[in-house]
């Protein structure tokens, strides 16, 4: 499938050499090679770049995206309207009922309201609103102190590997084809692999994403390769063939089956043999619904294959958003991607402060 025209392609040997006007023989080479690296990466910075723009222009998809868990802490404004000074272990106490109801765990919602409690005490916050901006501050030092990188790392080389990972029913093999349709629309050259080669539906869904967005794809044609194989044939066509971007699906899997953990060790390997440095990022998919259940998940499958970011689906059909900071406290690791909807755009890269307003309007 022909590229679309508006990728942004290879700095080419011809082009370069007549701007660098560098001598020829090893010289030159090397003016060449500084020369491709630097396009290179100023491609990523680029990409990266329009993904954030894009991402502070959809916060409305964010903001209807998290109307479950906003609902559920409406409470706080009721609480806080009327709030006096006699009345502050009442409201205090009903504030973390809806915190941990929201799925802000007990540590973070204990330590929220102990702040609050003694900011109150010492004479800091002297009125409801005070209050709520406080409790809106401590969350988004939460998310920002500990995971406050939470754009992708496309390295500095084409092409940027991104590797996917989780347990089966999170929405891997979606949020990929999300992926690739931002991507593609920001001008990426796209190459997406089958790796899920367990699941024969997972092949015929990837496809259907492939053609949907305009993206090449490495498929098991004999049905009988293992993952690995699939994927270092991926990285390998993607590094001939100059692709911008590989996308790596893989097969769902329990945090529990040490077997087929170990296999994300062994694709890990394999792409970083096809291509030093590789994968760029690993991303875990998780699913929101679950809540606090997703925190073991994610300690498993990071210390396993190392975890550089998260993807937290299926947010916009539950009212445990709080779970968002609870991973990020706990694992110290970014969220990178929120699902809010079921849309192609629906996959929207992670922004802590336009999430706080979301819950905290």
């Amino acid at each position: 499938m022909a590229a679309p025209s508006h990728v942004v392609p290879f700095l080419s040997p011809s082009s370069a050499s007549a701007s660098l006007r560098a001598p020829s023989g090893r010289r030159a080479s090397a003016h060449l090679r500084c020369a491709a690296a630097a396009g290179q990466a100023g491609f990523f910075t680029r990409l990266g770049r329009l993904i954030k723009e894009k991402a502070k222009s959809d916060v409305d998809k964010l903001f209807s995206g998290f109307s479950k868990t906003r609902e559920n802490l409406s409470v706080v404004d009721e609480l806080l309207t009327y709030w006096n000074l006699a009345d502050t272990d009442r409201v205090l106490d009903d504030l973390e009922e809806a915190l941990l109801v929201s799925d802000f765990g007990p540590k973070i919602s204990f330590r929220i309201v102990d702040t609050l409690r003694d900011e109150i005490r010492d004479g800091k916050l002297k009125s409801g609103a005070e209050i709520k901006a406080s409790l809106k501050k401590c969350i988004l030092e939460l998310l920002t102190s500990k995971g406050s990188n939470t754009e992708l790392k496309f390295g500095f080389r084409k092409p940027a590997v991104i590797m996917i990972v989780g347990v089966n029913g999170g929405g891997k093999t979606t949020s990929l084809g999300k992926l690739a349709y931002r991507f593609k629309n920001e001008g990426a050259k796209v190459l997406m692999a089958a790796g899920d080669t367990f699941r024969a539906a997972a092949r015929d869904q990837l496809e259907v994403w492939a053609e949907r967005t305009g993206s090449e794809i490495v498929i098991d044609k004999d049905k009988k390769a293992q993952a690995p194989s699939v994927l270092s044939q991926a990285v390998k066509r993607g590094k001939r063939e100059g692709f911008d971007i590989v996308l790596c699906d893989t097969s769902g899997r329990l945090h529990t089956n040490y077997g087929l953990m170990e296999e994300l060790v062994t694709c890990k390997k394999v792409m970083a043999k096809a291509l030093p440095g590789a994968p760029n990022e690993v991303l875990l998919v998780l699913d929101g619904t679950t809540g606090l259940n997703m925190l073991q998940q994610a300690r498993e499958f990071n210390d396993v294959v190392g975890i550089t970011g998260f993807i937290l689906t299926k947010l916009d059909g539950t009212a445990r958003g709080g779970c968002v900071v609870s991973v990020v406290d706990e694992l110290g690791i970014p969220v990178k991607f929120v699902g809010v909807g079921e849309g192609v755009e629906d996959l929207q890269p992670f922004d802590a402060e336009a999430f706080v307003e979301a819950i905290f309007p």
